[in-house]
């Protein structure tokens, strides 16, 4: 196991979010198409994985595929968990989910300094019951 895919295990699947202070660079940036903004550096990462875990406690992570180019790694993952701590302002729901995503992580010196993350949140939002609402609001 390397820090690639031990990152997805210890902080993911075990919790241990302060691995990201191991993994994730100073300076590192996040790219993410979510209208709130991260924290900057692994502190950012470790905010993030920890409210994450702390709403599917009983998180887990399977990687699917990893792919790597130059300083370019590529992990497509299944993740399943059931919802029952508050998630930013959406209240659990108890239901269970199982939902894909895709990092894409750029290395500098042996640290992640970029990840651009693609996760499946609509899917994810149905089968925790949370709505979706998707257009203009009807008149």
């Amino acid at each position: 196991m390397n820090d690639r895919t031990q990152f997805y295990e210890e902080v993911w699947n075990k919790g241990n979010v302060e691995f990201a202070y191991r993994v994730f660079a100073q300076d590192y940036v996040r790219h993410d198409l979510r209208p709130s903004q991260a924290q900057p550096g692994p502190a950012g990462q470790a905010k993030i994985a920890g409210d994450f875990r702390r709403a599917f406690p009983d998180l887990v992570f399977k990687l699917d595929l990893i792919l790597a180019d130059a300083d370019l790694v590529a992990a497509r993952w299944t993740a399943s968990g059931t919802f029952t701590g508050q998630w930013g302002s959406v209240q659990p729901t108890g239901k269970p989910a199982t939902f894909s995503g895709v990092n894409i992580f750029r290395f500098r010196d042996g640290r992640v300094v970029e990840i651009w993350n693609h996760r499946d949140d609509l899917g994810l939002m149905q089968q925790v019951g949370v709505p979706v609402y998707a257009g203009a609001a009807s008149k």
